[in-house]
């Protein structure tokens, strides 16, 4: 009898348990982690690859994969609505965003910058309109008391660049760098955040934002380049501190301790 009732206990626990497991998220069908001592290539193949390319065909390998890798989870995402999948249709989902939050650098940064030698010198109904818009969409971006919306940013970040492009001696060039270079500082993009604050004051010396200042203080705090951001503040306080009263207090009180730790 006492036999029987252990048999029968121990039967009830296996029940229970099995029908404690939680609900299959997806984990399973998730590929494993490489570890850091595999390689995703044979190291002939990558020394093959490595040896016959330079800097910017890697470069642009890299996009063109990111490109094809974003285009394949919107293919699935497709797919999926399609037929649906609604739980792998989440997967999609979930690793596209996790792509958008990866970062992803651009390596070749003068690349992707216009050189200094343009001039913000002539109105084009077409470069306004484009900067208005994109303008707009970074208000909606940067809601009052809301978290940015980062897609939002992108989506003008890539209108600022745009106009940019499309329109190199246009008056509001140095206004889609000023606005593009404090974008890329939130993403902590700070090197390309410092090329587009100093094309703003190259393209427009007299531009009426205080790039100077946001330069010097990238240089400065993020960058740790002082010597260099010593020269940008002492520029800005001439260039803009009538304009900018707090900035210039800000600046001069920088150029006194940049300057005594130089001594």
């Amino acid at each position: 009898m006492t036999r029987t009732v252990i048999i029968a206990t121990t039967l009830l626990l296996l029940v229970a348990a099995a029908g404690c497991t939680p609900t299959d998220r997806g984990l399973s069908h998730r590929l494993p982690q490489r570890t850091i001592y595999e390689s995703p290539t044979p190291a002939a193949e990558v020394d093959q690859v490595v040896g016959s390319t330079d800097e910017v065909d890697l470069v642009e390998q890299v996009a063109t994969h990111r490109r094809s890798y974003r285009r394949s989870l919107e293919l699935l995402m497709t797919h999926y609505t399609v037929v649906g999948d609604n739980r792998k249709l989440r997967w999609a989902q979930e690793e596209l965003r996790a792509l958008d939050r990866m970062p992803q650098y651009r390596y070749i940064i003068d690349a992707q910058v216009m050189p200094a030698n343009l001039q913000a010198s002539t109105r084009i109904p077409a470069a306004d309109e484009l900067y208005l818009d994109a303008v707009e969409t970074q208000r909606q971006a940067e809601p009052i008391g809301i978290l940015k919306d980062e897609e939002l940013l992108r989506v003008a970040l890539t209108k600022y660049n745009s106009l940019i492009r499309q329109y190199p001696n246009s008056d509001k060039i140095d206004d889609a760098a000023y606005r593009a270079a404090g974008i890329y500082d939130y993403f902590k993009d700070y090197e390309i955040a410092l090329l587009y604050y100093q094309r703003a004051y190259q393209w427009d010396p007299d531009t009426p934002y205080p790039a100077r200042f946001y330069a010097a203080s990238l240089l400065d705090k993020k960058l740790h380049r002082r010597d260099e951001a010593l020269q940008v503040y002492q520029e800005a306080v001439l260039r803009e501190g009538d304009r900018y009263d707090e900035w210039k207090m800000y600046g001069e009180r920088r150029i006194k301790e940049l300057s005594s730790s130089q001594n």
